[in-house]
């Protein structure tokens, strides 16, 4: 870490202390939003973020090795044209819904012109825009893991190795407080102190592209 940087800070129940940091980390603006403001670097963070999740569900949706990247291209360009307009309802899953639509236009444009319809894999790919569809629930499952898994990449090195662990323990293994507390040597209490760290710091970075 950069000198000048606040000394740990012993957690109050007992656990490894964690990394104090300025205020202005407290209010810096999401991705999302720093991307809507036209920031170069959001926009370009942003594209890259969400490449892969586009790749790997296009595959899985039968679009062709060869064709997937040019695919994804035009979907992350409606993406970037399309961001400055969006604006978020308030309501629970409003991005991943706004990009399930661009994702679900530009995949039903590219079987249409194949001359395969709205199927794919055995599915209809109209089922993406209702998000009560089985589609649809998989695409927010996958969506929000994906998303939640690579902020926590980018934010891991400020909180200690235990903590990071018991939130990939809780949140992403879904495994039960007691199994986790067990496994790292802390109380039950202690473990889902440490989800409620790492989540609050991850919501900062992800206000508005997960809820």
């Amino acid at each position: 870490m950069t000198t000048g940087e606040p000394p740990d800070r012993p957690a109050a129940d007992g656990t490894a202390p964690e990394r104090s940091y300025p205020p202005a980390d407290a209010t810096r603006r999401s991705l999302l939003f720093r991307a809507q403001a036209g920031d170069p670097a959001a926009w370009e963070s942003l594209t890259t973020l969400y490449r892969p999740l586009l790749v790997g569900w296009l595959r899985r949706q039968g679009v062709p090795a060869g064709e997937v990247d040019g695919l994804v291209q035009e979907v992350l360009l409606n993406v970037v044209q399309s961001l400055p307009g969006f604006t978020h309802s308030g309501r629970v899953g409003a991005f991943r819904a706004w990009l399930r639509t661009i994702a679900c236009h530009r995949t039903l444009d590219y079987f249409r012109a194949a001359g395969r319809g709205g199927a794919a894999g055995g599915l209809d790919l109209s089922q993406l825009e209702d998000p009560d569809s089985e589609l649809g629930r998989r695409w927010d499952e996958e969506h929000d893991r994906y998303v939640l898994r690579c902020l926590l990449d980018a934010v891991g090195e400020e909180f200690e190795p235990a903590t990071l662990a018991a939130f990939r323990r809780l949140a992403l293994d879904d495994a039960p407080g007691a199994a986790v507390a067990a496994e790292l040597g802390m109380s039950v209490g202690a473990v889902y102190v440490a989800k409620s760290r790492v989540l609050q710091r991850i919501r900062k970075e992800a206000e508005g592209l997960i809820d």
